[in-house]
């Protein structure tokens, strides 16, 4: 008696519902990236060593000149630099090679591998060989 059909509305609002609900995910996961992204500290400012410039070694090379400058000698490290009481300017694990720079007038920098990295504090090299893991000093400009 009666044949029960497939209502083709219905089936159309349910496709245009999941398409809806799939774009609206989309959207909100890409958001949220470019959110992360957006962040103090989460933008990609490592550098590798291999620059194919060698530095004189009686000078100093540039970046070296900052108030502030890291490179990874070892396997790798935590490194944290922050202006106090305020911005992040990196919080990640950098890897043998890779360098950051900064110029900021007072910095606080914590080190979760010292024996892995090279500091120099306005262009003066600073030792943390010895340091134990989590060292943390102040870098202030001159």
């Amino acid at each position: 008696m009666g044949r029960h059909r497939n209502d083709p509305r219905g089936i159309g609002q349910a496709l245009a519902i999941a398409g809806a609900i799939a774009l609206l995910v989309i959207l909100i996961v890409l958001g949220g990236y470019f959110f992360y992204r957006s962040l103090p500290g989460n933008s990609d400012v490592l550098v590798p060593s291999e620059s194919g410039s060698l530095a004189e070694p009686s000078q100093p090379a540039a970046e070296e000149q900052k108030v502030l400058h890291i490179r990874v000698v070892g396997e790798s490290s935590d490194v944290l630099v922050r202006v106090p009481g305020g911005e992040v300017l990196i919080d990640t694990t950098m890897t043998r090679g890779e360098y950051v720079s900064y110029d900021k007038p007072r910095m606080d920098v914590t080190l979760g591998t010292p024996s892995a990295v090279e500091v120099h504090v306005n262009g003066e090299p600073k030792d943390v060989s010895g340091e134990e893991p989590g060292y943390t000093f102040t870098a202030e400009a001159d």
